[in-house]
């Protein structure tokens, strides 16, 4: 699920009633957004998605337990800081780059 998915989903993970923040995505991505999120002072949930077939790659569902949690406007409102107390701009979010300085508008991730 990208950030301007406009989706707010909310499911059970491991039993726990969360906020969808990204679903279908690599265990390196749900690492990195759990480390942000839990900076954050969010409680994060990840689940396993197991592959549908053999041959599909194991991706992860993560979500947070406070269910008003908006990731767009989390980001798009500068709510987030970095480690070191930057703040997390869309290419941050997007793993883009690791400069929060480029504006959305900015970036052109296929460039």
């Amino acid at each position: 699920m990208a950030l301007d998915s406009g989706k707010h989903s909310e499911k059970e993970i491991n039993e726990i009633r969360c906020r969808v923040v990204e679903t279908g995505i690599s265990k390196e991505r749900a690492d990195f957004l759990k480390n942000l999120l839990e900076l954050n002072g969010y409680e994060v949930q990840v689940q396993e998605i197991p592959p549908k077939t053999g041959e599909d790659p194991v991706t992860y569902m993560l979500g947070v337990t406070d269910v008003t949690f908006n990731p767009v406007l989390a980001v798009y409102e500068f709510k987030l800081k970095t480690p070191d107390g930057r703040k997390v701009s869309p290419a941050y979010w997007n793993q883009w780059g690791d400069d929060t300085r480029p504006e959305y508008w900015e970036i052109h991730p296929n460039a």
